[in-house]
């Protein structure tokens, strides 16, 4: 009982963590584009964050389809 609740109180404290450094990397994007006169910058932040967010969704995405794979064929071989 109290390992887990040590567990989620550790993860609270790690996803507390990392989120203050998230905050300090936007603010830092934030400047870098306030200081830039053309709006070129802009759209090419923009273009960066959805070409850097497709990765992570790849990936997920083949894991989940290869654990579907693989209970489907367990499953079918315990049926048969």
């Amino acid at each position: 009982m109290y390992k887990l609740r040590f567990k989620y109180l550790v993860s609270l404290f790690l996803i507390i963590a990392f989120s203050a450094s998230a905050n300090a990397q936007c603010a830092m994007c934030r400047a870098a584009l306030e200081s830039s006169n053309g709006n070129i910058k802009g759209e090419a932040v923009n273009d960066g964050i959805v070409y850097l967010m497709i990765f992570p969704y790849l990936l997920v995405g083949i894991v989940g389809y290869a654990v579907y794979r693989l209970r489907k064929s367990r499953k079918e071989a315990k049926i048969e």
